[in-house]
């Protein structure tokens, strides 16, 4: 199977479908889709697409109304869309470019404009995925890092405020880690801190978020958690953590959970009483899991 991208070709008539796949299944994995509303399950369904060669004039909805609604999903938003259309009015290429597609592919197919059009995009798509991977990760355990940390807690936080959801934070900071540095280098230090990362990853919900926060600390956000359950969560956390021994070291860590409340204005307060409660965990014996109580 071609390992190039997945694409996802969406075209009502079948004869159209087998030209398209008998021209790119060599250099990609092919999906495709007979009606709009297959296609947009099929957008959303793993494998996702890296591109959507989309047909125009489709009966129920068509691909105007098919690429409005990939727009407007924040899971398909980002996936380039070709039309691919035996129309070529000029103002209709520049409607369906207005809309949010990327190119414009007039029938009859010719192989060789299809392919290059489709790599540029690809390439496109791979330059900036690279960049806002690059923005928003952290390079050496590739968690979120800081600045999207706090962008998306800020995000989650109004939304749980609004809707009146649970929501809970924990800070997770490595016991003596300076003493590993110290002792072992800092080399080894960031096997520690990128061994606490998987951990720490494996371990998670998918819906829960989780970042660096600098240094040795990291942050995890758990959207409809209560408190009991975030304690339960930092406890495996922390179980998990210090059976790693992460080149041939023993690492602990330290937990400060705290939930939303009233006296929370802003997604800082919520962080503040969550360190609080790391501090307290650090006062009394590090690695064990302190709560935040009002």
């Amino acid at each position: 199977m071609a390992n190039n991208g997945v694409l996802l070709i969406i075209d009502d008539v079948q004869s159209n479908l087998k030209v398209l796949d008998s021209i790119l299944k060599n250099n990609y994995q092919i999906k495709v889709a007979s009606s709009g509303k297959q296609a947009l399950e099929l957008s959303i369904s793993k494998p996702i697409p890296d591109l959507i060669l989309l047909d125009v004039e489709m009966p129920g909805m068509n691909g105007f109304e098919v690429l409005e609604q990939l727009k407007i999903n924040p899971q398909t938003m980002h996936i380039p869309v070709i039309f691919v259309t035996s129309r070529d009015k000029t103002s209709e290429e520049e409607q369906g470019l207005l809309c949010g597609a990327v190119d414009y592919i007039t029938k009859p197919i010719n192989p060789v404009i299809v392919k290059a059009r489709i790599n540029t995009h690809l390439m496109l798509k791979y330059q900036r995925d690279t960049l806002i991977h690059q923005a928003t990760n952290d390079q050496l355990t590739n968690l979120s890092n800081r600045h999207h940390l706090i962008q998306t807690g800020m995000t989650l936080f109004s939304k749980a405020k609004r809707q009146e959801e649970s929501f809970c934070a924990i800070i997770i900071d490595i016991d003596h880690f300076k003493s590993i540095n110290d002792t072992y280098g800092h080399l080894v230090g960031d096997e520690v801190l990128k061994s606490v990362a998987v951990a720490l990853k494996q371990n998670k919900r998918t819906e829960d978020i989780i970042g660096r926060y600098g240094g040795e600390e990291f942050i995890m956000l758990l959207n409809n958690c209560s408190l009991n359950n975030a304690s339960f969560k930092a406890e495996i956390l922390r179980q998990k953590i210090q059976m790693l021994f992460p080149q041939n070291i023993k690492v602990t860590a330290s937990f400060g959970v705290a939930q939303l409340n009233d006296s929370h204005t802003n997604f800082e307060l919520l962080i503040k009483d969550a360190d609080d409660a790391l501090y307290r965990a650090k006062e009394n014996g590090r690695n064990r899991v302190e709560l935040h109580v009002l």
